[in-house]
């Protein structure tokens, strides 16, 4: 006959828990993030390949997919460091609630961080295209490059926010 406790977690086992979710969120927040940013340098980096058989000369303004890409590695390293300066051994200090939230502000940043790379290195590519085109689209490019790299600093700041309590 089972008992009404055993469904319920022991303090020995939630204290153990806690500090693997709470890394765990550290870990999700700094490999999505670097894989956003590597994707996005990537593919922004084989459009400029493409736009310096053109024009080499615009070369030096089709680099800035390349920096905003690079970006939100950062986004993610930055969220890393502050979670693992939180993270305590189990026990009543750090407790499984705490590990989970880590864990949700880790995933929350590194899935930004991994769209934004996508979206940055898609329109990064188009954009310098475009910009070996027509040299006018410079000011559009950027633009757009701001906006598709912002995902990730949302992504940032509500894994910010998830951590603030």
């Amino acid at each position: 006959m089972l008992h009404a406790n055993t469904t319920l977690i022991k303090f020995d086992e939630e204290a153990m828990y806690g500090p693997f979710f709470g890394t765990l969120g550290v870990t999700f927040s700094m490999v999505f993030s670097a894989a956003g940013a590597a994707y996005g340098t990537a593919k922004a980096g084989t459009g400029i390949s493409m736009m310096s058989l053109k024009r080499p000369d615009l070369f030096m303004k089709g680099i800035i997919p390349v920096v905003m890409a690079s970006v939100n590695a950062i986004y993610g390293l930055v969220l890393s460091v502050i979670l693992t300066g939180r993270i305590l051994p189990g026990g009543p200090a750090y407790r499984i609630h705490e590990g989970f939230a880590h864990f949700a502000s880790g995933l929350v940043c590194g899935l930004c961080g991994l769209a934004g790379g996508y979206a940055v290195g898609s329109s990064g590519y188009d954009g310098v295209i475009a910009l070996s085109r027509q040299p006018k689209t410079f000011i559009g490019m950027v633009l757009i490059q701001a906006f598709a790299s912002v995902l990730a600093l949302y992504g940032l700041i509500v894994g910010l926010t998830m951590i603030a309590g």
